[in-house]
């Protein structure tokens, strides 16, 4: 069975130059790759999780994430099997702790669980064994969140169509998400529409909290909580 989120060598060669072919892929947008990064800590930080909750950081990458993550929480916990990311991650977040063995990754020991775009680069049938693994690092009443590609989004669509490192995604359709997590023990799951406002729009972009029921965001946001 495996627990491994993605393929290790085909990320080890994009590691080097992932920023900049995200940011490249998302230029449409007008912003960064840090931009989203952010958007995703403000999303997170709306779940009211204590600033002492150990996060883990599951498939984590260069570390994009995980730089805002150790900005809010005291105790961030980084996972990827590829070394070359990895090594980037551990150079920019001296505050956080990486690992690319799963198995030394503390089990029942963190209140938040967060695996970023990530999902749609496991194939499908390995899916339900990388939830399950995740939960297992996951303390009673600890939340997963899941940021996936919103497949109902044409700019998303067309962006994973030219991203370079995107030639194996598979796109989870939203009902997909509640459902793997929900398959995988997973209890009061809730799922929500984010990122719908590119920046020459980004006055409106107070109204997002607001509109998670709008299925034309470009990513969703699904929480669950082990039972």
């Amino acid at each position: 069975m495996s627990s491994q989120p993605t393929n290790d060598a085909k990320f080890d060669v994009y590691a080097r130059d992932y920023a900049n072919l995200i940011s490249q892929n998302v230029r449409l947008t007008g912003e960064s790759s840090d931009y989203f990064a952010e958007h995703k800590l403000q999303c997170l930080e709306r779940l009211g999780m204590p600033a002492d909750t150990a996060v883990l950081d599951f498939g984590c990458g260069v570390g994009s994430l995980t730089a805002k993550l150790v900005t809010r929480f005291g105790s961030v916990h980084g996972f990827d099997p590829s070394q070359e990311s990895l090594a980037l991650a551990r150079s920019n977040n001296p505050g956080a702790t990486f690992s690319s063995d799963l198995d030394s990754v503390p089990e029942g020991g963190f209140g938040l669980a967060v695996i970023a775009n990530v999902l749609h680069h496991v194939p499908p049938a390995d899916r339900p064994s990388v939830v399950r693994a995740i939960r297992s690092k996951l303390a009673p009443s600890g939340k997963l969140v899941v940021f996936e590609h919103n497949p109902w989004n044409p700019l998303t669509q067309r962006a994973v169509a030219i991203c370079p490192f995107d030639d194996d995604a598979v796109l989870l359709w939203p009902r997909e998400v509640k459902k793997l997590l929900r398959s995988c023990d997973f209890g009061a799951v809730r799922q929500d529409y984010i990122l719908f406002f590119p920046r020459f729009l980004a006055p409106l972009r107070p109204l997002e909290p607001k509109l998670g029921w709008l299925m034309l965001g470009a990513q969703t946001m699904t929480v669950a909580t082990r039972s």
